[in-house]
């Protein structure tokens, strides 16, 4: 994860004396991962491997439209389904457009008031939320307050939610049952362009279906395109007729947000293997204050970090550059203080002296706050306005 990979990454280079416990069961090639934790702690690491599931999958590639796929899987019991979209958006509407289907029966429906008859549904989308859930259906997705998604949690476990709209950062600590994941797509935008699945994203999603113990086993359900079933539908309906044939306008796939998939995409996901992890380190502000603040010469540990990674050399430069241009602009701000003698703890740098224990410089422009957060409160509160924003703004 480009966001978050780093965050990962820095304890298996900085603590040596720990033992790790690594599980995943979608990693990939293990062989430099146990070559380098073996080199940075001195003792063996062992890689315990299995690729047999508690609970078979099944995969179904459908050529349907979704709300008939959604009725088909709750018609033969498939049902809690986890209907997995790529935005909070789309989850959101979805979830609106299912309640038209009626899921639940009205025992189901009274159980489910009973629940959640003392809930406090008190903001705009809690509102939308109990609406959903009197249908059957839950939503589960970051944006939501963890009171909403714990919620949806305790209906899906007493069985009160057949459909689950959600994105596909359902992950872990997140006890949802699911019987059948259902993709509405098989491609996301990831913050650069919109691309197809990798096989790692695919089979992570997919692992949540079926639950053991309860389930003999799970069903991973993919949705062709909209336009390429609404063009099936289209063929299917004038293949009598020659002359309404040549008539048929064909619908055409999205010309943005889009990646074309198929079945044949679609079964290249289902039996390929992971692909190898890359590293995610990075370079940011906090890091930097974070090694310099350590007892000791917290330069040449900073040092080790940057040249001694997962990364390739040339990107080592690249973060050894990017981190020089970091320090020098937080010894400009006034926030790094180079000393002329160690302290009393081998320092050579006293770090955020004047900065409140919890304040965090995650982002470049935290730096902006640093210096005009003085000058707001040094303003008297009678001072004449300006042309420019007022400091709310």
């Amino acid at each position: 994860d480009p966001q978050r990979g780093w965050a990962w990454q820095v304890p298996l280079l900085e603590l040596p004396h720990a033992q790790f416990l690594l599980m995943s069961a979608t990693l990939g090639p293990t062989a430099r991962f146990t070559l380098d934790l073996t080199r940075r702690t001195g003792r063996p690491a062992v890689t315990v491997a299995g690729s047999v599931r508690p609970v078979p999958l099944t995969f179904e590639y459908r050529e349907t439209p979704l709300h008939e796929s959604i009725t088909e899987l709750v018609d033969t019991d498939r049902a809690p389904v986890y209907i997995v979209h790529f935005t909070q958006k789309a989850a959101s509407e979805k979830a609106q457009d299912l309640c038209s289907i009626d899921v639940l029966t009205k025992d189901q429906k009274a159980a489910v008031r009973e629940e959640v008859g003392g809930f406090r549904f008190d903001t705009p989308i809690g509102k939308d939320l109990k609406r959903f859930i009197g249908h059957g259906i839950g939503l589960h997705h970051a944006g939501m307050l963890p009171r909403y998604r714990l919620l949806i949690e305790k209906l899906a476990q007493a069985g009160l939610l057949k459909l689950i709209c959600g994105t596909d950062t359902l992950g872990v600590g997140v006890n949802v049952p699911i019987r059948t994941v259902l993709f509405t797509q098989l491609c996301k935008y990831d913050g650069i362009s919109t691309r197809l699945l990798g096989n790692r994203e695919f089979a992570q999603i997919s692992g949540r279906a079926g639950r053991r113990g309860f389930d003999d086993e799970g069903h991973v359900w993919v949705q062709a395109p909209v336009h390429w079933i609404e063009n099936l539908r289209a063929d299917a309906r004038v293949a009598a007729d020659p002359h309404k044939k040549k008539k048929l306008v064909r619908k055409k796939p999205p010309e943005r947000g889009y990646a074309h998939w198929n079945e044949d995409s679609f079964q290249k996901m289902v039996d390929g293997s992971p692909e190898p992890l890359l590293s995610s380190f990075d370079v940011n502000h906090q890091m930097v204050m974070n090694v310099l603040s350590r007892p000791g010469d917290g330069c040449r540990d900073f040092r080790n970090l940057l040249l001694d990674n997962h990364e390739p050399r040339e990107r080592q430069r690249r973060h050894v550059r990017k981190a020089i241009g970091i320090y020098r602009s937080l010894r400009e701000a006034g926030v790094i203080d180079e000393l002329d003698e160690p302290d009393d703890e081998g320092r050579m740098v006293a770090v955020g002296v004047d900065l409140q224990d919890r304040f965090a410089l995650h982002q470049p422009l935290s730096l902006f706050a640093l210096e005009v957060i003085p000058e707001l409160a040094d303003r008297p509160s009678d001072a004449e306005p300006t042309d420019g924003p007022e400091p709310a703004d």
